[in-house]
């Protein structure tokens, strides 16, 4: 007898969906309603903001890092500007023709 109880064989509806539309509620139940949804709310965002902050932090880093580069990058191009100033300075000393 006990096992066929433990089975599910007991009639009761233990968290059966219903529409709030279409079924008479009272006051109570709305508010009970509310209440769950918000709790279920508060425990999904949570676990957004982690996942959020995380994506966040992977975005800043990938940015840095571009900045970073970029600002390497650059500071070399220095290296370049100075052998164009040599160049042209060798330029300027070299013999003047009537063609120059």
């Amino acid at each position: 007898m006990a096992d066929q109880g433990s089975k599910g064989g007991s009639d009761a509806e233990f968290a059966k969906r219903i529409d709030p539309a279409k079924e008479s509620l009272t006051r109570e139940q709305l508010q009970f309603i509310q209440q769950v949804e918000i709790e279920q709310w508060k425990k999904r965002s949570q676990k957004l903001r982690g996942r959020n902050m995380a994506t966040g932090l992977a975005i800043a880093a990938m940015v840095t890092g571009i900045y970073a580069y970029t600002i390497y990058a650059v500071k070399q191009e220095k290296i370049m500007d100075e052998i164009d100033e040599e160049a042209k300075f060798i330029r300027s000393q070299g013999a003047k023709t009537g063609a120059n």
